[in-house]
């Protein structure tokens, strides 16, 4: 099972999170197989460091709340909420299959909340600057949430377009990279 992670910093948890980098990389090491993608977002500086990303295949929810909720940065208290939801790899592949590659480009999580009936359950036509996009679905899998995307794209506006706007409550646009050891 899939699973989408979405850590959100604390504020002024930089220096906490630095200290703690080896400890989290050594964490997600544990997980080298089970990642699909990973990586920090940022804030509007595009430097500043807002959340972290994790999208893991995992046998069940409880070891998908286990691995969030025992990541470092997390018991120490860098972050200020996890969103841990249910997802489906539409695209089969994991970030390091991406044919773009770790540099160049502006990068982006995508983060459409669901209301209502669901949408873009299929990937988009112009799939060359998807990195990862799926469904966000409920434990069961049965409910629709919303949509989680990486995408490589000019600015965050092009980003945005990835989803339906309108059947969405709201559509989250954060800067993203490329996480892990190089």
């Amino acid at each position: 099972m899939e699973f989408f992670c979405y850590h959100r910093d604390r504020p002024d948890s930089a220096k906490l999170r630095e200290d703690l980098l080896e400890a989290h990389w050594s964490y997600m090491d544990g997980y080298a197989k089970e990642l699909i993608a990973r990586g920090p977002t940022f804030g509007d500086d595009g430097e500043t460091p807002s959340g972290s990303v994790h999208i893991v295949d995992l046998p069940d929810p409880a070891a998908a709340r286990a691995f969030a909720f025992d990541e470092p940065n997390y018991q120490a208290g860098a972050y200020r909420d996890v969103l841990v939801r249910r997802w489906r790899n539409l695209l089969g592949r994991t970030m390091w299959d991406f044919p773009g590659g770790r540099e160049g480009g502006n990068r982006y999580l995508v983060l459409g909340l669901g209301s209502g009936e669901p949408a873009d359950l299929v990937v988009p036509p112009d799939r060359d600057d998807l990195i990862a996009y799926g469904p966000l679905l409920s434990d069961d899998a049965a409910t629709w949430v919303g949509t989680a995307a990486l995408v490589r794209a000019t600015d965050p506006d092009t980003a945005r377009a990835v989803l339906t706007p309108e059947r969405y409550a709201d559509i989250e646009v954060h800067d993203w990279q490329f996480g892990g050891r190089r």
